[in-house]
């Protein structure tokens, strides 16, 4: 996987942005997003390997 692939699903991305907000969408929010979500990824990933877990779990995110 790229470090430029879209790995959020920009129409539901976009559907709740217009239903939460009744705002559109640009073309450039959701390779912004992807890179904020890897971000996180990595650093629950590391927390989980830091316990010797090979499964990322919700508490690794915090």
């Amino acid at each position: 996987m790229s470090d430029n692939d879209v790995i959020v699903v920009v129409s539901k991305l976009k559907n709740y942005i217009r239903s939460a907000a009744g705002m559109n969408t640009a073309g450039n929010v959701a390779p912004a997003l992807s890179g904020k979500i890897r971000a996180l990824c990595d650093r629950a990933i590391e927390n989980a390997r830091k316990d010797g877990r090979k499964t990322v779990m919700d508490r690794d995110f915090e």
